[in-house]
């Protein structure tokens, strides 16, 4: 490979470099600025799981650093959603310089879709998907089996579940920006159905605990994502012969 082929490679690099800089900054900064409500955050993380305990039961901790660890976390995972914006705004800033000049003009607007769809898939999880699966794990709870949560096996999954819902919510904006670019195609989409519902169960198994009915609510919504990328593949994808074709 000669000179003239390893200095772009390297440019590319230093760009990478330089926009995971600048998300972590923007991260640190949103950390800061969080740590100060970390209780506050902490108590509204805890929310579904409180309104489904039975009154005057609580979160434990079972180690002394346990509770300001937690409160470190909490206030880590506030941090990157609110710096979901900067995040997202240098991914895609990442991906422009192979991009056409008319295609470039999108990413304002893709950035703005980015954080949208991350935010909601995270409000699907807090709002419609924590109370009924915190309700069905404490379902076990007998006369002689008492519940006793803790604060970093909450925080653990409730974290890992908004953040996977977040990202699974970008299906779509994915999907559409693929399409646009020509990479697929809306018969590919419809062809590959089946294959898409296995591949969502098959992440859903992954991404949240090992219950049926999590793994449920987050495959059906993918589901449905992916029949609105389907959508927005016809709408916003390169014009050929196969995209005019019937849903």
């Amino acid at each position: 490979m000669d000179d003239e082929k390893k200095i772009p490679f390297t440019s590319h690099l230093e760009e990478l470099r330089r926009r995971l800089i600048i998300s972590f900054i923007a991260v640190a900064i949103g950390f800061v600025l969080s740590y100060g409500f970390k209780e506050k955050l902490f108590q509204i993380l805890t929310r579904p799981l409180i309104s489904v305990m039975d009154t005057g039961d609580k979160l434990i901790f079972t180690g002394l650093p346990e509770a300001f660890f937690t409160y470190l976390k909490v206030a880590f995972l506030s941090g990157i959603i609110l710096a979901t914006p900067i995040i997202f705004y240098q991914f895609w800033m990442f991906v422009a310089p192979g991009l056409y000049d008319k295609e470039k003009r999108l990413m304002v607007p893709i950035v703005f879709l980015s954080t949208l769809f991350f935010v909601g898939g995270s409000f699907f999880g807090y709002f419609i998907v924590f109370p009924y699966g915190f309700k069905f794990f404490l379902g076990f709870a007998s006369e002689t089996i008492r519940p006793l949560p803790s604060m970093r096996e909450y925080l653990s999954f409730a974290s890992k579940l908004l953040l996977a819902f977040g990202v699974v919510f970008e299906l779509p904006l994915v999907i559409t920006f693929l399409a646009k670019l020509g990479m697929v195609s809306v018969s590919f989409l419809k062809k590959n159905r089946k294959y898409a519902l296995l591949l969502f169960f098959v992440g859903a198994a992954i991404l949240t605990p090992p219950d049926v009915v999590t793994q449920v609510m987050m495959a059906l919504p993918l589901m449905v994502l992916y029949e609105i990328s389907i959508i927005g593949a016809k709408i916003f994808g390169k014009k050929t012969p196969e995209n005019n074709d019937n849903i």
